[in-house]
């Protein structure tokens, strides 16, 4: 299969190639040229299979022209080595928990599938591959875990100074060996920017092989999709379609949701949940996409002011706006109604949600009461609200247990270069190394 990029200027290549470059030339991004339809027998077959089991044949009618079957398998297993189990906290509502790998984020499928796969494609290759990664959270610690150690493989992650947790800065300063952090005077646009400069910088190119491990990648991408046959698999009512309210910032997450109702699962519709970052729903509602620089909230991995994958999204639909509403809604949300929605959930559940879950909670409980006989409803929890303790530990009355991995990456030794947001030390920077 090749992919084509989606200001459709640059020469379709092959999905390797798309994977390893990260971005086309033309400062668009790659997609799949076709995406497949998975047969019947597949979904009749869907509650019996395992998610490794689906993951194996969801991401193989992609790859099947790369990698061969067996070693497509062992890459699965390798990579997809942990569970996304759904909790029902009724009939009509369950949670997609998508925080038991590693990290403890959802970013661990697409990091370790992606680390995986592109060292599959390089095995022999004699340069060595240059990562360039932005984070506003969660991807940061999920891609220096799964590369971390990876031959052949250089990361930098560059993160906004002071605008993610505490934890989460930890899990990816910590590591040192062949991950480094550059800690970046802006905000996440910024961050981005950068990195999309620097795949475009002749210079840089020339003097390195460059590619991302953000959500841009394609092989960051496919694997969003795999749980949501998982899910809906699993989901309490399964008589009924199923809604989905999808925390969103770079918008990733809900992209791989549309590839995977493109491949054929049943979802009645999908609701793109914002924080004060409220592009998206503001462009579903108005028909005007207006990116601005981004604002900081609770819910951090969701801000974000100029969301890239939201291109892939356009395309996907031809920029027909009627039949992207179609398909999804949005709505946005405070801070404060975050945590009143956590205290609620709390209170009415015993449950306790970090703040991304928390508006994908909220955009779906105001979807349900306005749609009531719409079907099922599935939101989805994408870190572990330890992550976020200094949010969450104030509004319930029970201390938040700490997980062991998070509690010993506290304790370790902050590795970062400090850089300005401006694109010549970044540049300056990367050529010296």
């Amino acid at each position: 299969m090749q992919a084509y990029s989606t200001n459709h200027t640059s020469p379709r290549v092959s999905l390797k190639e798309a994977v390893l470059q990260g971005m086309p030339p033309d400062g668009g991004l790659y997609m799949p040229e076709r995406i497949p339809d998975l047969p019947p027998a597949f979904f009749e077959a869907l509650e019996e299979y395992s998610l490794q089991e689906i993951a194996f044949r969801v991401g193989h009618s992609f790859f099947k022209a790369e990698v061969p079957e067996n070693d497509f398998r062992d890459l699965i297993e390798q990579a997809i080595n942990f569970e996304a189990p759904v909790v029902s906290l009724g009939e009509e509502l369950s949670i997609l928990e998508l925080f038991h790998g590693p990290t403890l984020a959802f970013k661990d499928f697409g990091a370790r599938f992606m680390a995986r796969l592109m060292s599959y494609f390089i095995r022999n290759d004699e340069r060595e591959l240059t990562i360039l990664v932005a984070t506003s959270g969660d991807t940061g610690s999920a891609v220096a875990h799964g590369f971390l150690g990876v031959p052949g493989i250089r990361v930098y992650i560059l993160y906004p100074r002071g605008k993610v947790s505490t934890i989460q800065e930890k899990q990816f300063t910590t590591l040192g060996r062949n991950i480094t952090a550059l800690e970046v005077d802006g905000n996440f646009d910024d961050c981005q920017r950068l990195v999309k400069a620097a795949f475009t910088d002749p210079d840089l190119n020339q003097a390195m092989a460059l590619t991302s491990a953000n959500s841009i990648n394609i092989a960051r991408l496919i694997p969003q999709s795999f749980y949501y046959f998982s899910a809906c698999a699993r989901v309490r009512n399964r008589k009924k379609p199923v809604v989905i309210s999808v925390p969103s910032g770079n918008y990733g997450n809900l992209t791989g949701g549309l590839i995977a109702r493109r491949m054929g699962l049943p979802v009645a519709r999908f609701i793109a949940a914002s924080n004060a970052n409220d592009i998206v729903p503001a462009y579903l509602a108005s028909g005007d996409f207006a990116p601005r620089d981004s604002v900081a909230t609770i819910s951090n991995a969701m801000d974000v002011g100029n969301p890239s994958n939201f291109a892939r999204m356009l395309d996907m639909y031809r920029h027909d706006l009627s039949a992207m509403r179609a398909d999804l809604a949005g709505s946005s949300w405070t801070d404060e109604q975050t945590r009143e929605a956590i205290r609620e959930v709390w209170d009415s559940y015993g449950y306790l949600m970090d703040p991304h879950g928390a508006v994908g909670y909220l955009a779906l409980r105001d979807y349900m009461r306005s749609h009531p006989e719409s079907g099922t409803g599935l939101f989805l929890e994408t870190a572990h609200p330890a992550k976020f303790l200094e949010t969450v530990g104030p509004l319930v009355e029970e201390s938040v247990k700490i997980p062991d991995r998070l509690e010993s990456a506290l304790h370790k030794e902050k590795l970062s270069v400090p850089l300005s947001s401006g694109f010549d030390e970044l540049k300056s920077y990367l050529l010296a190394r």
